[in-house]
């Protein structure tokens, strides 16, 4: 057994075959958990390339096993014992830029990638293909297919246009499409160039070659055995005390008095996305992404770390470890503030504490930022940038806007303005934010939060956590208003002032008087927080039992009014309607945008596809409450849904909130909705959706935010 660091160039270069066995797995990688994560250290590492040529940036991928195989044909052939999905998905990009350079007519950038993925005709037999790579198991078929397209690839005419390989193929073409830009641009050639060298030369893989009278299996085994993997921190901990050994520093020391990262605190795993990662080992990549301006991969933490600090940071490490240890400190005095259930907080531990209740870490670095030793900017400062960028997440949340690009912005927020003034700091930040014109990064404006929440049935939709949030945000600035200290975080309940189960003892008479009030149960105005969770025989009882007992339990502001606005009206859809707006205009009030700011993006038509809702068609006269959607697909061909008039659909007697949840629920298997369900005369429901989109005259898409 050998074991060499390679670039892929080194790896692939010569002809010959690297073989999937017929036993190993398929390929199973997704674009959430390993596509997008590889294309954003491929692009950062091709972005620095042109930025700051001197350094020749490299990304580590990771290691793969191969072992040698006695030669049968005229090609050197290795089966692949391990990293099989890290091979395939760098065959898959390089593939898909050459197709895309070919086509743009960049034919020596394109001859140079195809060279990674096929072997020249002369080393080719008869009746055999020209691919590197050869898979036996059922991806074959698949990967042979996509990988011998002729460009331009046409992904939907595929015959296997729905594997996973060709999803791969279709990704990687379509962002390195998106970030090259037009061929005639000024700066196509430059990217195109350091592109195809990242490829080339710019990433590192460990190989571990094998003989081929090697025990394959033994070897794979004990890679992959159930010890517990080193986490970035680990690395990060290995090298550090490794430069401060090579500084002549006290490494004794220094690990007892300047290492904060061995605490139960440190070492607890939490939740990013769907996946576990240890605190310190992601403190570690946001405190790095504050100090270099880029968005990094917790896979690339350590990597990123070692070259911050070998050739950017200018410090010496017996000098950067107590920063990153008063950072760190910093850092955990926020977490455990906001962990407290009382006392009040400030903009930044209340900030973390809002994060964590909206299930993001996107503003993490940022703060940091804000806070690096020597920056000092002035506290009012401090706490209108954080406004701003929480408003900016938050708005973001309300209309459940995808927030995959967002930590790209706060990257490039950091970098931009890092040699910034205090003073025009805010200024600065605040219009960086502003200019975003893109679905997937914009500011929303008021209108489109006001047009949304409206109607919105905001406790089915929001995570339960996010709309206590958003309550709690609401009761602390009525608060401020009397000088009252900020309400207690003790995760109180959220209570249905008209309850759901309100037939009994809130009966309406009229068809249309059921729709009316069943529409109202869960939107922001009939909602509140309670300090204990009501009885439920209160709960669902007539409305002057439910006043007294909230009256009787009540401390809370946001409660507090509804009690004096009841005092002569019985709680109905007047009040629910008019405190909806009161609620509304406070949330624009605690998170606010700068004035004369309407949310206006250039792509309207892809975000008028995730905007637009059932319930905008029904408002709009296109869709009914009773209308039948019938299935289009083949196997469910003839099965019947109902549409209510929230804009749920109902069907075999549950209701589901989206076209594709219902699609889902008949089919097992992810469904677009859009495309799945039909209504009366044969059009999909996609067909009227353009229809509304289309119907809609520009002022009325500026609210919406879909201009």
């Amino acid at each position: 057994m050998e074991t060499f660091k390679r670039t892929p160039l080194q790896l692939f270069n010569l002809p010959q075959h690297f073989v999937i066995p017929l036993f190993q797995r398929p390929y199973v990688w997704k674009e959430d958990e390993q596509w997008e994560p590889l294309w954003k250290d491929i692009r950062r590492i091709a972005e620095l390339r042109i930025e700051e040529p001197h350094l020749n940036a490299t990304h580590f991928l990771g290691a793969v096993v191969i072992q040698s195989q006695e030669a049968q044909k005229q090609l050197p052939t290795w089966n692949v014992v391990d990293g099989q999905q890290r091979l395939t998905t760098l065959q898959v990009f390089a593939d898909a830029t050459c197709a895309l350079l070919a086509q743009s007519g960049n034919t020596p950038l394109a001859g140079q990638l195809e060279r990674l993925t096929h072997n020249d005709d002369v080393y080719v037999e008869d009746g055999d293909i020209r691919l590197k790579v050869r898979h036996l198991n059922k991806d074959r078929a698949a990967f042979d297919e996509v990988m011998s397209a002729e460009p331009p690839v046409d992904h939907t005419a595929l015959a296997h246009s729905d594997s996973q390989i060709v999803a791969a193929h279709a990704y990687f073409s379509t962002v390195v499409e998106q970030w090259l830009g037009p061929p005639e641009s000024e700066d196509y050639t430059t990217k195109a160039k350091n592109l195809t060298a990242v490829l080339l030369n710019g990433l590192q893989l460990v190989s571990i070659e094998l003989k081929d009278s090697e025990n394959s299996q033994e070897i794979f085994e004990t890679l992959n055995a159930r010890g517990t993997p080193l986490t970035a921190a680990d690395l990060v901990r290995n090298f550090v005390f490794q430069r401060l050994e090579a500084e002549g520093a006290d490494t004794k020391k220094a690990y007892r008095e300047d290492w904060p990262f061995e605490t139960k605190f440190w070492t607890k795993e939490v939740s990013v996305g769907r996946n576990l990662i240890s605190r310190s080992s992601l403190f570690l990549n946001q405190w790095l992404v504050s100090r270099t301006g880029e968005e990094i991969s917790p896979q690339a933490t350590f990597s990123r770390f070692k070259s911050y600090v070998e050739l950017e940071s200018g410090h010496k490490m017996t000098g950067l470890l107590p920063v990153i240890k008063q950072q760190a400190q910093q850092y955990e005095a926020w977490t455990e503030a906001a962990a407290h259930h009382g006392g009040s907080l400030d903009s930044a531990e209340m900030a973390v504490y809002r994060m964590q209740a909206g299930g993001v870490e996107v503003l993490k670095p940022l703060l940091i930022w804000l806070h690096e030793p020597g920056r000092d900017l002035p506290r009012e400062s401090v706490d209108q940038i954080i406004r701003a960028a929480e408003s900016w997440v938050v708005r973001r949340q309300l209309l459940r806007l995808s927030g995959s690009d967002l930590g790209r912005i706060v990257a490039d927020l950091i970098n931009a303005n890092s040699a910034m003034p205090a003073d025009e700091l805010v200024e600065r930040v605040t219009g960086h934010l502003a200019r975003l014109n893109v679905t997937s990064t914009y500011w929303p404006g008021d209108e489109e939060i006001r047009r949304t929440l409206t109607t919105e049935s905001a406790y089915s939709r929001f995570p339960r956590g996010r709309l206590r949030m958003i309550l709690e945000a609401i009761e602390d600035l009525y608060r401020a208003e009397t000088g009252q200290p900020q309400i207690e975080r003790k995760n109180y309940p959220v209570e249905h002032l008209l309850p759901q189960k309100w037939h009994d003892h809130w009966a309406v008479q009229t068809p249309e008087g059921i729709e009316e009030r069943q529409l109202r149960v869960h939107r922001l105005g009939n909602l509140t927080l309670l300090t204990q969770k009501l009885n439920a025989k209160v709960s669902n009882g007539p409305w002057s039992a439910k006043r007294s007992a909230l009256m009787d339990h009540n401390t809370i502001t946001l409660t507090g009014r509804v009690i004096k606005r009841t005092e002569h009206h019985a709680w109905d859809e007047e009040l629910i309607d008019e405190r909806t707006t009161e609620l509304i205009d406070r949330v624009l009030q605690v998170w606010p945008v700068p004035e004369g700011h309407h949310g206006k993006v250039i792509d309207p038509q892809t975000k008028a596809g995730d905007w637009v809702e059932l319930k905008h068609l029904i408002e709009a006269g296109l869709l009914a409450p009773g209308d039948k959607l019938v299935a289009t697909h083949r196997d469910f061909k003839g099965r019947e849904a109902t549409l209510t008039a929230d804009g749920a659909i109902e069907l075999a007697g549950k209701r589901y909130m989206s076209p594709s949840a219902a699609g889902y629920a008949l089919r097992k298997k992810a469904t677009n909705g859009w495309y799945f369900w039909s209504v009366a005369d044969g059009r999909r429901l996609r067909d009227v959706r353009t229809q509304f989109q289309n119907s809609m005259p520009e002022d009325e898409e500026l609210k919406s935010g879909n201009a």
